[in-house]
């Protein structure tokens, strides 16, 4: 069973940046895949970016690539998505998801991921 822990959301001007955490805890944590959504009230759950378990590999959505960056400690058990230039479309909750299944790949649906984080609101102010 893995535990996954979101923190470091919040309000944030247009422009601003924003660095969330994801903690995690029980598992084997350099072995899953992790991967970042968000969800907008009255959408669906987005894929935003994902990284293999050794941190090779990257995956981001069209909408926040030269933006967002993520990567891992796997010592500390920590996967990070820090955030620039902000939008007001960016505005959501924002999930860490393990895929424990795929090692090398980034999988973009929600469906593949095993286990998910509380969530950690994003408001971005125009």
């Amino acid at each position: 069973q893995v535990q996954l822990v979101e923190s470091g959301g919040g309000l944030v001007q247009a422009g601003g940046s924003l660095r969330l955490s994801c903690a995690a805890s029980g598992g084997t944590f350099r072995s899953n895949v992790m991967g970042w959504f968000r969800q907008a009230p009255g959408k669906e759950r987005e894929f935003v970016a994902g990284i293999t378990w050794g941190g090779g590999r990257t995956s981001y959505a069209d909408s926040v690539k030269g933006r967002f960056t993520t990567f891992r400690d796997n010592v500390k058990n920590t996967v990070i998505l820090q955030m620039n230039s902000l939008k007001p479309e960016d505005t959501a909750v924002y999930y860490c998801a393990a895929d424990v299944t795929h090692l090398y790949v980034v999988l973009t649906t929600a469906r593949e991921y095993d286990y998910w984080g509380q969530g950690t609101q994003v408001t971005v102010s125009s």
